[in-house]
């Protein structure tokens, strides 16, 4: 009876789904470029970067969950005019000196099927934390084509309002509504 029960339930084992794994990945600076748009005294739509961004992401694709975290250089910010980044980085907008840093937490991801749609966490910026959700544009997961490492990444969206984040310098001629943008590529670890 032993010698039958043994490769029953090894059989069994074989056909249950493989359990939920947890995967973590290292975002890769060199394509993980924040950039931001906002309306300038009603002329045109100024855009701007953030050059140093690092930072977690976890993902069980299977359970439907993931979390990251970002954390983005505010005085890496880089608008193409260096007087206007020195502006940038002053009390007026981000206070660099007070608040080096902006980051996003989240542990709420929201999937349809294998793909990652949005992350709704936590943004703290200029030393004010709200609570933002990002929606991918896009999002992908598959081996790297020249590396063969496995990679996520994908293009995340969100608009806010500076004003939420005491950025009140300019209010009017200047919009209050800026679009951020995350393009993140990620390598598993």
């Amino acid at each position: 009876m032993k010698r039958f029960i043994l490769p029953a339930f090894a059989a069994l084992a074989v056909a249950l789904p493989a359990a939920a794994e947890t995967e973590t990945y290292t975002v890769d600076p060199a394509h993980t470029r924040p950039t931001y748009e906002v309306l300038h005294f009603g002329y045109s739509l100024q855009r701007g970067r953030f050059d140093k961004t690092s930072g977690k992401i976890t993902l069980d694709v299977a359970a439907k969950k993931g979390s990251a975290d970002i954390t983005i250089d505010a005085a890496s910010i880089d608008s193409g005019i260096p007087k206007l980044d020195d502006h940038l980085k002053s009390e007026d907008f981000f206070n660099v000196a007070k608040n080096p840093l902006i980051t996003f937490k989240s542990g709420n991801f929201a999937f349809d099927g294998d793909n990652v749609k949005s992350a709704t966490g936590e943004l703290t910026m200029n030393g004010i934390t709200r609570p933002v959700t990002l929606t991918a544009n896009i999002f992908k997961c598959a081996p790297h084509p020249m590396t063969k490492k496995k990679q996520c990444g994908g293009d995340f969206v969100t608009t806010l309002k500076r004003s939420d984040f005491g950025m009140k310098y300019a209010l009017g001629p200047l919009a209050d509504e800026v679009t951020l943008h995350i393009p993140v590529e990620s390598i598993k670890d």
